[in-house]
């Protein structure tokens, strides 16, 4: 456990600490995200907040290899370098588009670049269980789902990043209630990702919960929803608890029907499905005459409940 405590520590510090020096910059590089009709937030505001995420969660995640190696724990660190790396890619290319302004495609690209360099370290939805016939094996079926499964959840988390600290709270809960079930599955190297990132999105929360002094841009977004979605094939689909399918679709419900609801409404109207929108459930939550506090409070909320009903759901019978 003193791995654990000191993996979310490092995370939550390094983030706390990295965050008003890359805050600091952003003006420099361009990375501003201004007021426009289809945003909430009033003023200019720096968007390099995927810089502070990714040197929080990774020397945190380096850390705590090192320290669990020292303390005997059997850790395989491949899908580990293959988040790691994969992420770093993802997160580039979100930084990119927060700077200049990216095309749809060239980002979907790379984000299959970066989901294809953590298959290729062993990050791979190889199986799935079910209650009726057991483990099922997906055969050719591997690579498509889980590169579905990775690029689906980096925009996920991207699509719900509208209001301060809606994201980063999102991923906060669900990363600790995957660490439980990691734990209660005797997954060490899941739990110690999930520990990292929910330590540097706490840490993140400090600036970035309203009224927001810098947010996550898509380079943090991006990470964020990367790295969750891969520390759960890990932690969760690599194991053969019962309900492994249902429990991490569960703890990240929201995020996963917001862009399901926002894909069948662009395809109804016949929208490109990258465009952006106003109808996401925030937006709707503030038409309904929430605050800003108030909306993000009710996700949170709704997610935790989720989260509860999933840990629920691992215990054994």
């Amino acid at each position: 456990m003193l791995t654990f405590l000191a993996t979310f520590l490092i995370a939550l510090v390094l983030t706390i600490l990295i965050t008003p020096m890359v805050r600091s910059f952003a003006p420099e590089i361009g990375a501003i995200d201004r007021p426009s009709e289809r945003k909430v937030h009033t003023k200019n505001t720096p968007r390099t907040g995927g810089i502070a995420i990714f040197f929080g969660f990774s020397v945190a995640v380096l850390f705590g290899l090192l320290l669990g190696g020292v303390h005997g724990m059997k850790i395989n660190p491949n899908p580990i370098l293959g988040i790691l790396l994969g992420g770093s890619i993802v997160l580039l290319v979100g930084l990119l588009d927060d700077i200049r302004g990216l095309k749809p495609l060239v980002k979907l690209f790379w984000q299959l670049v970066g989901s294809g360099v953590a298959i290729y370290f062993g990050v791979e939805i190889s199986f799935v269980t079910n209650p009726i016939s057991g483990v099922l094996p997906l055969g050719f079926f591997a690579i498509p789902l889980t590169l579905l499964w990775l690029v689906g959840m980096t925009n996920a988390v991207n699509l719900i990043d509208g209001l301060d600290g809606l994201a980063s709270g999102v991923i906060l809960i669900a990363a600790g209630m995957l660490f439980l079930v990691a734990l209660r599955t005797h997954q060490p190297g899941a739990a110690l990702l999930m520990l990292a990132l929910a330590g540097t999105a706490l840490g993140f929360l400090r600036y970035n919960f309203f009224p927001a002094s810098i947010f996550l841009g898509d380079s943090g977004s991006y990470f964020l929803g990367f790295v969750l979605a891969a520390s759960a094939i890990v932690g969760v689909f690599k194991t053969t608890l019962v309900v492994a399918l249902f429990v991490p679709l569960l703890i990240l419900a929201v995020p996963i029907f917001d862009t399901t609801f926002a894909v069948f409404r662009r395809l109804k109207s016949g929208k490109n499905l990258f465009s952006a929108d106003d109808k996401h459930i925030h937006h709707l939550l503030l038409r309904a005459g929430l605050s800003q506090q108030q909306a993000v409070l009710s996700i949170y909320a709704a997610c935790f409940f989720l989260g509860i009903l999933a840990l629920f759901m691992s215990l054994p019978k």
